[in-house]
């Protein structure tokens, strides 16, 4: 990778769960600690020494507003939500060829930086990486794991296993032969798996989903208990 990667940060959801604060503002601008969901994500970026691309659609001038004044690059989906495969291939002259990293903003992490894990886990024969943590070192999630690490690291679909913490490295060349525009990264993650390139890797901290009004306590809680990135 160049000594200065890109990051990619999904910022253009509805957030219908946050309803009703999400009525009045995206739910990236939603504050946990004192701070906005998206910042948090940024730091984590900035904190590594790559370059931030964000993607926005609902309420997408308030997230263009508080960004106008960083390096951030923001890219706004229009007139229809492209989804996180989508977004990202929509995104690619911003974020170069090399491998890119993702991240969704709706999550706040307490340990490490994500971005130092999954830089020193990556390796040339991987396609994705993505980064997980055991059900028990999460907050503010109720739903089954994603996946588990099989031998040699691959990734497999398990949902008895680790949760999917929205962070990854991935290459990005397959999104140029997805013939739809709007699609899940499932789709990309489908075609690495299927050709033994996906890998996962644990994060050693504790991460919190903010995905509901509720979840912003829990986060601001675990951020408390075990100090932020």
């Amino acid at each position: 990778m160049d000594e200065a990667p890109s990051a990619m940060i999904f910022a253009a959801g509805f957030g219908t769960r946050m309803r009703p604060l999400t009525d009045t503002r995206p739910k990236p601008l939603i504050e946990v600690a004192g701070r906005p969901l998206l910042d948090h994500a940024l730091s984590c970026v900035s904190d590594f020494g790559a370059r931030a691309v964000v993607n926005a659609h609902y309420k997408s001038q308030m997230i263009a507003a508080h960004l106008a004044d960083t390096p951030v690059t923001v890219i706004t989906e229009a007139p229809e939500v492209l989804d996180t495969g989508g977004g990202l291939r929509n995104a690619r002259a911003q974020l170069g060829s090399d491998p890119v990293f993702t991240m969704n903003s709706d999550v706040v992490w307490a340990g490490p930086n994500p971005l130092n894990i999954l830089a020193e886990g990556w390796r040339d024969n991987m396609e994705a990486l993505l980064l997980l943590v055991p059900v028990e070192r999460t907050v503010g999630y109720t739903r089954s794991g994603n996946f588990s690490i099989g031998n040699g690291g691959q990734l497999q679909r398990d949902t008895s296993g680790m949760v999917y913490t929205g962070a990854q490295l991935l290459r990005t060349d397959r999104l140029d032969a997805i013939t739809q525009d709007i699609f899940s990264l499932n789709v990309l993650w489908d075609q690495m798996l299927a050709g033994g390139a996906a890998y996962g890797v644990t994060y050693p901290g504790h991460w919190a989903d903010v995905g509901t009004p509720d979840g912003i306590k829990l986060a601001e809680t675990m951020l408390q208990e075990h100090g932020d990135v």
